[in-house]
């Protein structure tokens, strides 16, 4: 027996459709005789006039261009630069802040249950006003040298005169009357001491931005110590983040008086901090990262500290060398860990893990390689950290399986 033919839609077809769910990346999932189509601007449950903007072999992409039957959770967008011609930094901000979160614990449980055939349940939790959170942000200018943000799915520099999820103290909508360079990137930082920097590099090619304002290290108070971030190195963008994450893998981790801890992919030292005080000078800490921008800032972070050591290298191939630990903590990239280097943390038996994503995919995914390596997902949380976008935070704790 054949299978029905899929319907063939083209760029700039127009057609109707009814909004079914959403899907991870922040899109929204309809169909059309069979055609699956991911859909910008949507809200479960609408029925909505779209117009496809490409075309694939497994799905195709489209604009909401007009909305019949509106969600109640549809709301006018605060800034007046969200809509599909605008900029395509906030693709969530036509939704309600409550129903945002709702579909983001949506998209957590799907991906565990499609990716990990684990059923999860946990909410995405409020951290703040889902406005004025940003402490980090890269703009480009357009050929005459107007600030702005990227299309959504564009190379089309769309200019601002302000962007509300990027804190006041940052000064933006000032930055923005500035006549720059033509397209160039331009790098933007704030510390929590009010410190603030910029650098610029060209948008084609992979040369570094050059601090061209403000200092080139960064000061940012994290309960109390005060950690130097250099302009190159990672730290989180929402203004709460390091506050709150900390708080949340130190609960998790339980970590004691003594204990032997792996800060992995360890940044500058943002949980090594907290975790100081807590393994005492008879425990160590062992922080592994392959930023060198990053470890040079952690050198320097824990220059005074005895008990921790601070290693410059690719992960997966620093691990293999522990041979202990009684606790591993990791805040990897996007991509998340993979399946080598969870290999080599079952291999040296920590009596707790706690994994810090930014992708729920990745951590579903690492989740069941946890399990078949004998860790079970035990707890997780779920925080909001990036209001009016589609990304999530989750923070979750790993045990040993116990044999009955």
């Amino acid at each position: 027996m054949t299978s029905p033919k899929k319907t063939r839609v083209a760029v700039g077809d127009v057609l109707e459709v009814e909004i079914e769910k959403i899907a991870h990346g922040g899109h929204f999932i309809a169909r059309h005789d069979g055609a699956v189509i991911f859909i910008r601007h949507a809200i479960p449950g609408e029925r909505c006039r779209i117009e496809i903007t490409s075309i694939g072999s497994s799905f195709n992409r489209a604009e909401v261009i007009e909305v019949l039957e509106k969600s109640p959770d549809r709301v006018l967008p605060p800034c007046s630069y969200s809509h599909r011609a605008g900029c395509g930094g906030c693709d969530f901000q036509h939704i309600s802040i409550s129903r945002q979160r709702q579909l983001k614990t949506e998209v957590i449980t799907e991906q565990f249950a499609r990716i990990a055939k684990m059923n999860v349940i946990v909410e995405v939790e409020e951290i703040d006003q889902p406005l004025r959170w940003r402490t980090r942000a890269i703009a480009t200018t357009d050929r005459n040298g107007k600030l702005g943000f990227y299309g959504s799915r564009s190379h089309s520099v769309i200019p601002i005169s302000d962007c509300l999820t990027i804190v006041e103290e940052m000064a933006l909508k000032e930055l923005t009357t500035k006549i720059w360079k033509s397209d160039v990137r331009v790098e933007i930082a704030i510390s929590n001491t009010g410190e603030r920097n910029i650098s610029l590099a060209p948008t084609r090619g992979s040369e570094k931005a050059r601090l061209t304002e403000g200092p080139q290290i960064l000061h940012q108070v994290v309960g109390d110590r005060t950690l130097e971030v250099s302009n190159e190195s990672f730290w989180q963008s929402h203004k709460r983040a390091p506050e709150l994450l900390t708080r949340v893998v130190l609960d998790f981790a339980e970590v004691k008086e003594g204990d032997h801890v792996l800060d992995l992919y360890g940044g500058v030292g943002l949980f090594t901090s907290a975790l100081i005080p807590h393994v005492g000078l008879s425990g160590l800490i062992e922080l592994f990262e392959g930023s060198k921008s990053a470890t040079s800032d952690a050198f320097r972070n824990f220059s005074d500290n005895i008990n921790v050591k601070v290693i410059t290298g690719d992960v997966t191939k620093l691990i293999p060398r522990v041979t202990v630990a009684d606790v591993v903590i990791l805040d990897p990239p996007r991509e998340g860990a993979g399946k080598n280097v969870l290999i080599e943390i079952a291999r040296i038996k920590p009596r707790a893990v706690v994994y810090v994503a930014c992708d729920p995919a990745a951590l579903a995914r690492d989740s069941a390689y946890f399990l078949e390596l004998g860790y079970s997902l035990v707890k997780i949380r779920a925080f909001d950290l990036f209001p009016m976008t589609h990304h999530i935070e989750c923070v979750a704790l790993y045990l040993p399986v116990k044999v009955s």
